[in-house]
């Protein structure tokens, strides 16, 4: 006589299958009659107002703002001559760590109190900590970091 091929995991599965397709019929009755009672489907119209926020309500006709179509700009406006300003790549900063046998280091700018990675690699001249230094920013994998780092006196 052969085994039967029906395993408790089976038996399981079906079981809960069955039981989510009957908690579906029931959420689906209980809608219904919640519709049959109230009578009301939800909002009919949604409306946005000076906010942003979506209402049932329309919004107030008064406040509506007229705007011409040719003030709309869709690129970016062009710069004049007298807003460019004379950047200065080169920055001013002070050495607040460095470890000469990792061979990497932070400068904080005196600037904006920034700290930025420095790597020897970037460096002119030897540094230690608490030294004055000049340097220039460079996009690097997890940030900016310090580049062509020289010593100030």
């Amino acid at each position: 006589m052969a085994k039967s091929q029906q395993t408790f995991n089976k038996s399981e599965k079906e079981k809960k299958r069955l039981k989510k397709r009957e908690d579906k019929r029931k959420k689906m009755e209980a809608r219904k009659l919640e519709k049959e009672e109230g009578g009301n489907e939800g909002i009919q119209f949604a409306y946005v107002d000076y906010n942003g926020n979506l209402t049932d309500t329309p919004p107030d006709p008064s406040m509506k703002v007229k705007v011409d179509a040719e003030s709309i700009e869709v690129s970016i406006p062009k710069r004049d001559d007298s807003e460019v300003e004379a950047f200065d790549p080169v920055r001013q900063g002070k050495v607040s760590f460095f470890d000469n046998s990792k061979g990497f280091g932070f400068i904080l700018d005196s600037e904006n109190q920034e700290k930025y990675f420095c790597h020897v690699s970037g460096l002119i001249d030897d540094i230690q900590e608490n030294d004055k230094v000049s340097f220039e920013l460079e996009k690097g994998m997890k940030g900016m970091n310090a580049v062509r780092v020289k010593l100030v006196e």
